[in-house]
């Protein structure tokens, strides 16, 4: 029997990793192929429950604000050992809180993330881990470390941010900000604000990779001391990717979009490089890909799916016949 690891991550505000999973592994299953679910993430969105999923802990409750300021209660993940939490931007400044037409790219901020951290913190946390994928904002981290300077936290608190891309901070608006509403001139302005922010940090984040993650906000947590860690590997690690994969004759991973940022340090990229080195081939299911894209050798096959029934017809075409 052919045996798969079924290793997605979420596609962004539609399916999380662990619905897409079950979709793919039960076509295979149908298929008559062999599948271990093993969702995956690389510090955007979906981050906290993957960890929770593997490590253990739990979720607690916290208020904070959203990207424009206003009352939410939002959650963190708090490991068993008490003594390590997991803080997701996206859960409480994340582009999906935002209504399409109140979205403002030169308003929205942080402030929340720090909110949440200062809330772990609370909780005994002593070190927390910031995955900063899919936030509304591009304001350099101007607004967590705003809460955490209240919070009398500012570079007192062991911080290790999850990253998903590896942009520098200077380029976190150009890269990013379109997709949170900016136009040209907003980026512009959003840019210049930036590079103004750095020269006035502790430590000047620009040119230092993954910086840029959040539109800058794991740059300005870097500044105060925080330690910036590639979120992909980091998943793969805490879950034991390596070691699951040696099991698995082949890989299905896939995310929402596939394009360029994909292999810019997302977790399909870094799976992709994994199989490769271990000569797994590699299959992903997206929900859209740039046309032009040229996948790397490593993956062997990219089909769209945009629902889970389709998904799951992804597995049963991809199981050898019986």
């Amino acid at each position: 029997m052919t045996s798969f690891l079924v290793a997605p991550d979420s596609f962004k505000g539609t399916f999380d990793a662990g619905a897409v999973a079950e979709a793919v592994a039960g076509g295979l299953e149908d298929g008559g192929a062999g599948a271990e679910r093993c969702p995956v993430a690389d510090g955007g969105e979906g981050t906290m429950e993957v960890l929770l999923a593997a490590l253990g802990g739990e979720r607690r409750q916290a208020m904070a604000h959203d990207p424009l300021r206003r009352p939410l209660e939002a959650s963190f993940g708090l490991l068993g050992d008490g003594a390590t939490a997991i803080v997701e931007t996206a859960q409480v400044s994340g582009l999906p809180l935002v209504a399409a037409e109140d979205r403002d790219p030169e308003r929205a901020d942080t402030f929340g993330t720090g909110e949440l951290i200062a809330a772990a913190v609370a909780a005994g946390a002593r070190r927390v881990l910031v995955a900063v994928g899919g936030s509304a904002s591009t304001d350099g981290g101007a607004g967590a470390i705003e809460a955490l300077r209240r919070a009398e936290l500012l570079g007192r608190v062991q911080i290790e941010v999850l990253c998903d891309v590896t942009a520098a901070y200077e380029e976190a608006a150009r890269l990013f900000a379109p997709q949170k509403g900016a136009n040209a001139a907003a980026v512009e302005r959003l840019t210049a604000r930036l590079n103004a922010m750095a020269a006035e940090l502790p430590r000047d984040p620009r040119g230092v990779p993954m910086s840029g993650c959040a539109g800058g906000l794991s740059g300005g947590l870097w500044a105060y001391g925080a330690r910036l860690r590639p979120g992909a590997a980091f998943v793969l690690d805490a879950i034991d990717f390596d070691a699951r994969l040696a099991w698995a004759d082949a890989v299905v991973s896939g995310e929402g979009r596939f394009d360029s940022q994909s292999l810019a340090g997302k977790v399909v990229g870094e799976i992709a490089e994994r199989c490769a080195a271990a000569g797994k081939p590699l299959h992903l299911v997206v929900g859209d890909a740039t046309p032009a894209m040229e996948p790397p050798a490593a993956i062997s096959s990219i089909t769209r799916a945009r629902s889970l029934k389709e998904m799951r017809q992804v597995g049963r075409d991809l199981a050898p016949e019986r």
